[in-house]
């Protein structure tokens, strides 16, 4: 009896680890594959980060000097062509300035005067004009530089590049692992955009210059995009 009872219960054993791998192989076999496109183009665009920082006894006198300084290098900005929805002041500051004491460690620092500061973000359209405004500002007084970045304009053309290019990388790699695999690469079943990768800076030895201007090397960019797409595995 006990004999009986131990052959059924092995029988059911069996049969529950068997069952699920049964219904494993009747399922369709899928592959799935992230490729990864990345493509360089020229920057037609850039951002200066501009600005003048000017020193008074007072306040007040601080503030005028900068704010006649920033207005010039406005005038020069504007005459060079630059659209006004291109310029946006990114910063003001009025600082006192301390006389640090040497002698008398334990003297409260004396006010000598103020430092106002006043600071643009400038978006420069036609890249071969860059050196010549940069060159023109400084002349009008901008003495502090905080940031050069290049872009793209309209930059929805290389992102459908750097797409096609995944697509393209997707398909190449599940040929390979499907037919080493022993497979082929079905249909597919499913397509979904990993979305993009960081717009990094490439830069080389290409220069944007005008006469006599400060020479600028806006180089390239990378842009990345990524998609993971799965297949239908044949035999």
């Amino acid at each position: 009896m006990r004999q009986v009872m131990a052959a059924a219960l092995m029988g059911t054993m069996a049969g529950a680890l068997i069952a699920p791998a049964a219904v494993h192989a009747q399922g369709q076999a899928e592959l799935a594959v992230t490729g990864t496109g990345e493509i360089q183009v020229v920057p037609d665009m850039a951002t200066v980060t501009l600005g003048v920082e000017e020193q008074g006894m007072t306040a007040e006198e601080a503030m005028t000097a900068a704010s006649d300084k920033i207005a010039a290098v406005l005038a020069v900005v504007a005459e060079a062509g630059v659209a006004p929805e291109d310029v946006q002041t990114a910063g003001l500051t009025l600082n006192p300035v301390y006389e640090t004491p040497r002698d008398d460690v334990n003297r409260p620092p004396r006010i000598l005067g103020f430092e106002a500061g006043s600071t643009l973000r400038v978006t420069v359209r036609d890249l071969d004009g860059l050196g010549g405004i940069l060159d023109s500002v400084v002349r009008e007084g901008a003495n502090t530089f905080r940031g050069l970045d290049f872009a793209l304009q309209d930059p929805a053309m290389a992102h459908d590049d750097a797409r096609r290019e995944a697509v393209t990388d997707a398909l190449a790699k599940a040929a390979v692992i499907a037919e080493a695999a022993g497979g082929s690469r079905g249909a597919i079943l499913s397509i979904r955009e990993e979305g993009a990768g960081a717009v990094r800076p490439e830069y080389s030895a290409r220069m944007v210059m005008s006469d006599g201007a400060m020479p600028v090397a806006p180089g390239s960019l990378n842009v990345t995009e990524r998609v993971t797409i799965i297949f239908a595995l044949g035999e």
